[in-house]
């Protein structure tokens, strides 16, 4: 569905059932071009807001503290009090939209009863952060209809602590900055200690981005998530037994780490040093994108899929073929595996023009191997979450 005939499905969805005019919010998903599993690490990341978006109505009810949510894609509503906030079911839509109400009532800021309708075409599953984008656009709608005078860069905060607490979900910032803060042809080069960022103009010449959703999640992602934090932040921990300034490792050099290699086991080493060399390969990629050099920018992209593969080792089968095939293509010049992993998307940067060509020849082989079809995305980089203007 495009963008327009989404905004118009959401109000055309409110105005039927509240019969007012509503705000219209647009809030992006998002790529990452390189740096991943960095962000939980204080590290760097370069992501960008893509044009694939939720769309939001909202408005005041007259109400003191009775609100509706209606999710058009789910056809499902949740009805709350202000004054009653709690977590739904563990999994549920429901509890990004909730977490946004309570942190936002945990700044002091007050609201009262309003109504939303929201939906959107942000493919689910494809690691695109349609949660971030939910909640972007929840706190966003409400501070513009309250006029509650938060930043966008706390609306962030707000966002991400609603999925730590209500989603149960401890997320980096990074989702949920790309998407409120995202720049029409630019990446951020995002630093995710300080949250201060560098918009980067990326030009990408005779190429564009290739989205390709293998269509599958493996059961262990969440588990396997939890373990990969455990194991950077025990490194860490042996790193300050040496080199006590050492807070997080985007602190740490390779060289400080095979300082420490005693005193780690191999698992603990390997993620570590993963995440040293990517932290360096978005500083690379931020030099290459300023040079105007796909190539370099490339050649990054397939080094940090072998990292993610091999010594991260958050990959699966499905992505690393469609990463491989990727590499055999001359007309391919970067791929990886893009997102938390074991399933998701790879991001591809694919010569104009032969996108197509590349997908057919690798569709049916695909599906023969893993019993499922892949999807394909096109995606240009946009503005980051707004006032939609029809």
């Amino acid at each position: 569905m495009t963008t327009t005939r989404l905004t118009d499905k959401i109000k055309s969805l409110f105005i039927d059932k509240h019969n007012t005019s509503p705000l219209l919010i647009q809030s992006p998903g998002r790529i990452n071009l390189i740096g991943e599993h960095t962000d939980y690490n204080d590290g760097f990341v370069l992501p960008a807001a893509i044009d694939r978006y939720i769309s939001c109505a909202i408005d005041k009810n007259g109400h003191a503290d009775r609100c509706s949510v209606y999710a058009a894609d789910f056809r499902e509503t949740c009805e709350f009090n202000l004054t009653d906030v709690k977590p739904q079911e563990k999994g549920s839509w429901k509890n990004y939209v909730l977490g946004v109400v309570v942190e936002i009532q945990k700044t002091g800021k007050e609201l009262s009863g309003f109504d939303i309708v929201f939906g959107g075409n942000i493919p689910n599953g494809a690691g695109l952060s349609s949660s971030a984008a939910l909640e972007n656009s929840i706190a966003f709608g409400l501070n513009q209809l309250f006029g509650l005078g938060i930043s966008r860069r706390d609306m962030t905060l707000i966002s991400q602590q609603a999925e730590h607490h209500f989603a149960g979900v401890k997320c980096g910032i990074m989702d949920q900055f790309a998407s409120m803060l995202g720049q029409k042809d630019h990446a951020l080069f995002l630093d995710c200690r300080t949250l201060d960022y560098t918009p980067v103009r990326v030009d990408f010449a005779n190429h564009e981005l290739l989205l390709i959703n293998t269509n599958v999640k493996h059961s262990l992602a969440d588990s396997a998530y939890n373990d990969r934090r455990i194991a950077c932040e025990t490194g860490v921990e042996l790193l300050q037994t040496k080199f006590p300034h050492i807070k997080a490792l985007r602190d740490a050099t390779e060289d400080d780490l095979l300082g420490v290699k005693p005193l780690m086991d191999t698992e603990v080493y390997t993620r570590c040093l993963y995440i040293i060399q990517e932290n360096n390969r978005v500083q690379q990629a931020v030099t290459a994108m300023g040079d105007d050099d796909i190539s370099k920018l490339g050649s990054l992209l397939f080094a940090s899929h072998k990292g993610l593969q091999h010594q991260y080792e958050v990959s699966c089968p499905e992505l690393d073929y469609l990463v491989e095939k990727a590499k055999q293509n001359s007309d391919i010049t970067g791929s990886r595996m893009m997102g938390g992993g074991f399933g998701g998307c790879t991001i591809n940067i694919v010569k104009k023009g032969t996108a197509d060509r590349f997908v057919q020849d690798i569709e049916q082989e695909y599906s023969r191997k893993f019993d499922k079809k892949i999807s394909t995305y096109n995606v240009a980089l946009t503005d980051g979450t707004g006032l939609t203007e029809l």
